[in-house]
């Protein structure tokens, strides 16, 4: 894989539709987290990694996966409201917490200005036994290349 900058995978854009707001056209709370592993996702995606290395639904019957990733923890904290139309732009940190999970924590900027934060943890399991076992191949690389080239802080 050729060596991208971290900016085209830590640090993503997001415009907020109006099916995202409430009747006042505030961001409605339980995007936020919705968000943040759409930003997850688009992370992996942008770095090199296909669906079908970290999603169970996105292999082939014949290759069942042998590790699943659940949310073990998530959190979301607001500082300013959220419009329908705004630009906002999103910071992806992920951190190892130990060999077998690792969390993500997101900051939503609107103009420079924090709007909110995000943070999802996801725990390796093997899938047939339901047991705690190593992380990924895929996301130990991710990790890896994401403690290496870090943009701003959170």
């Amino acid at each position: 894989m050729a060596f991208r900058s971290p900016y085209e995978w830590l640090k993503l854009e997001r415009i907020v539709r109006f099916g995202d707001t409430d009747a006042a056209g505030v961001m409605h709370f339980h995007q936020l987290l919705r968000w943040c592993h759409e930003a997850w996702e688009d992370s992996l995606e942008r770095y090199g990694i296909a669906a079908a290395d970290v999603f169970p639904g996105c292999r082939a019957a014949d290759a069942p996966p042998t590790i699943a990733l659940p949310v073990v923890h998530c959190a979301a904290d607001f500082s300013r409201p959220v419009h329908g139309g705004d630009h906002l732009v999103v910071t992806l940190k992920p951190i190892r917490v130990d060999p077998s999970q690792y969390e993500v924590r997101f900051l939503f900027q609107l103009e420079e200005a924090d709007v909110a934060q995000g943070i999802i943890r996801q725990l390796a399991i093997n899938a047939d036994t339901r047991r705690r076992c190593a992380l990924p191949e895929a996301i130990d690389r991710w990790l890896e290349a994401s403690a290496i080239g870090t943009v701003g802080t959170l």
